[in-house]
């Protein structure tokens, strides 16, 4: 796997402001905005990485966390993400970023008591750091 790198002004013109915003200057959507709407209403299939392509987490793993940002409990591939230990705002937390090309995706919390996963694991993840692909797409995709 190689990393993905590029100046600020490739990244810049690639993505939205928004998506730099959190991306490259490791932002926060706000809860509940239409990303996360739309992360609702989407069905079967996988998420990538929207600054590199990435392979991030699958449909399956996804879940309802109530905390307004999408959730998912495990991720598509073992080298898919990175984790850093983040000590911004006072907190310490695990940070998690794209392994190819480090784009801020958001936090990883265990420990939380979740009886209703297979794993006490939640990857809240910014929705706009996240481009969805519906099975029937990739299915189309790999033939």
């Amino acid at each position: 796997m190689e990393k993905v790198e590029k100046s600020d002004a490739e990244w810049r013109e690639q993505l939205t402001p928004e998506q730099y915003r959190v991306t490259r200057e490791a932002g926060t959507e706000a809860p509940n905005g239409k990303a996360y709407k739309e992360f609702k209403k989407q069905g079967m299939g996988t998420y990538y990485c929207v600054a590199c392509g990435n392979k991030l987490f699958h449909s399956n793993t996804k879940f309802d966390s109530g905390c307004g940002w999408p959730s998912f409990y495990d991720k598509a591939t073992a080298e898919g993400i990175r984790e850093i230990e983040d000590r911004s705002h006072g907190m310490v937390r695990t940070e998690v970023v794209c392994s190819m090309c480090d784009a801020h995706l958001g936090h990883v919390f265990r420990g939380e008591g979740r009886t209703d996963l297979p794993q006490d694991v939640r990857y809240c993840i910014n929705g706009v750091a996240l481009r969805f692909v519906p099975a029937d797409d990739a299915a189309e995709k790999s033939e």
